[in-house]
This record gives C-alpha cells, sequence and structure tokens, in this order.
C-alpha cells in the first residue's frame, strides 16, 4: 500500500513538474514570438530588395562586413577552444596549475566586452599595426568568445561516457584516435551549441567592434580595411534617429540581422552534422 501511494505521489510531483516546465517554455516561445513579430511589424515595409542591394542608402556593405567578422572570428576561435577544451578535459588532470587555468577561462568569460574592445584597440589596432579593420576585430573578438567555446565544449565532453573511451582504447587505438574518432563524434551537438552561441555574441555586440572595426560605411575587399557591422548601423540609426523613416530603416536593419543569424546558423549544424556523417562513414 505504502509503495502504491509514493508511486502514485511520484506521479503526480512529475506531472506538476512536467506542467511547470511545459509553462515556462510556451512563455519563453510566446516572447519570441512577440519579439519577432513587433520587429517584423515596426519596420514598415522598409525591408525590400532595394534596401539591401543598395550602393548609397541600403545595408549590404554592412551584411557583407558582418559575415567577414563572423568567419574569420569563427575560423580562429573554434579550433583554438576546442582545442583548449580537449587539453583540459582529456589531458590535463586536476593540478593546481590546471585550477588556475579554469578559473582564468571562467574569469575571461565575464569581463565586459567594452573591456575586450579596448583590448584590441591597444594589442590589434595599434601595436600590430591592423588599424580598424575587420581583422583586428574578428581576433579581438575571437578572443572574447574563447571562454564560452572552451566551456561548452568541455562540459560536452565530460558528459560522453568513459566506457566509449575504454573500451576504443582495449580495441587498441591510441588516446589521440579515441578522441578524434570517438569522443569528438559524440560531442558534437555541444561543439555545435558552442559555435552557435560564439556566434551570436559576435553578431550582437557593438562596443569591441565600434573600437576595432570601425564606423566606416564602404564596402571591404578585404579583411584588412575597415566597415561598418548591422549592430554598429543599428545603434547608429536609432543614435542619429530625428524622424519616423529612421525608426522604421532601424527596425528594417534589425529584421535583417535577425533573418541572418538564423541563416547562419542553420548553415552552421548543416556544415557540422555534415561533417559528423563523413566522419561516422569514415569511421565504418
Amino acid at each position: 500500500m505504502k509503495s502504491g501511494a509514493t508511486l502514485k505521489k511520484r506521479k503526480i510531483l512529475d506531472g506538476l513538474l512536467y506542467a511547470i516546465m511545459a509553462l515556462v517554455m510556451a512563455c519563453v516561445i510566446a516572447v519570441l514570438i512577440y519579439i519577432l513579430v513587433y520587429i517584423f511589424k515596426s519596420q514598415s515595409g522598409f525591408l525590400n530588395f532595394s534596401f539591401i542591394v543598395d550602393a548609397e542608402k541600403g545595408i549590404l556593405s554592412m551584411i557583407v562586413t558582418t559575415l567577414y567578422v563572423v568567419l574569420v572570428s569563427i575560423a580562429i576561435a573554434l579550433p583554438v577552444g576546442i582545442s583548449g577544451a580537449i587539453f583540459l578535459n582529456e589531458y590535463s588532470g586536476n593540478s593546481g596549475l590546471i585550477r588556475i587555468l579554469r578559473l582564468a577561462v571562467e574569469t575571461l568569460a565575464g569581463i565586459p566586452s567594452i573591456i575586450y574592445g579596448l583590448f584590441g584597440l591597444l594589442v590589434f589596432c595599434r601595436l600590430l599595426g591592423f588599424g580598424q579593420s575587420i581583422i583586428a576585430g574578428a581576433f579581438t573578438l575571437s578572443v572574447m568568445i574563447l571562454p564560452v567555446i572552451i566551456r561548452t565544449t568541455e562540459e560536452s565532453l565530460k558528459a560522453i561516457p568513459d566506457t566509449l573511451r575504454e573500451g576504443s582504447l582495449a580495441l587498441g587505438a591510441t588516446k589521440f584516435q579515441t578522441i578524434m574518432h570517438v569522443v569528438l563524434p559524440s560531442a558534437l551537438p555541444g561543439i555545435v551549441t558552442s559555435a552557435i552561441l560564439a556566434i551570436g555574441r559576435v553578431v550582437g555586440e557593438s562596443a569591441p567592434v565600434l573600437l576595432t572595426v570601425g564606423l566606416t560605411r564602404n564596402m571591404p575587399r578585404t579583411i584588412f580595411e575597415s566597415g561598418r557591422t548591422l549592430t554598429i548601423h543599428l545603434y547608429y540609426l536609432t543614435n542619429e534617429a530625428v524622424r519616423p523613416e529612421d525608426f522604421g530603416l532601424a527596425f528594417a536593419t534589425a529584421s535583417v540581422l535577425v533573418i541572418l543569424v538564423a541563416i547562419i546558423n542553420t548553415a552552421t549544424k548543416m556544415i557540422i552534422g555534415g561533417f559528423r556523417k563523413n566522419l561516422g562513414k569514415f569511421n565504418a
């Protein structure tokens, strides 16, 4: 009787917790939908083909600059971050030096972005002589997103059962082969999450980009030129807005920014998903 009553109470508690989680999730989705609807509704017809491709009044140069910054910063930070996470989780152990290193990574994650902007302005723009350019901004943002990639990837590596590693080693594989062909494919969902979080932060940052990339409204031909990202352009439009049309242009820019983030995230998932399939075929 007691076991039956206890089981019934557990089922009621599980149902209650499930209902609470479902309600919270519904609230989150509702807020997201409201924000998206508000942004796309407030652009008031300014979002059209000419707004995107027009050389003088359009935002094509800002889109190109944003894509440059995202691709270069992710290309720099993702391999370094994944390698750092592999070292911390698979090779380092738990010595005092490693605990200090983990503390340093967590501290870097909490530093305000304006500090990274000042660091990038001093080191990459002036000390290394890049000036205000896309490459200087990409290096700055890659340093900024490294803690996110390292911590998220490391947690996904920790979630892989040790039995997979032990089974691979028992079959004669080396530690490096085990990591490359067993651990990393299993941890790819977490790596995708880290990449998406990093992309979201790169696209949404303004202070480091303003200090290192600049405000120049031109079509960048190389990553060594200055430019203006969509986030900075959005800030500029809202800061200088004096007419109702200016706010319409700002919301149209925000709409493009949302669409661009969605496209980049989807492409990231597809690329890493294809890489996982190819790696599985190779291992088979």
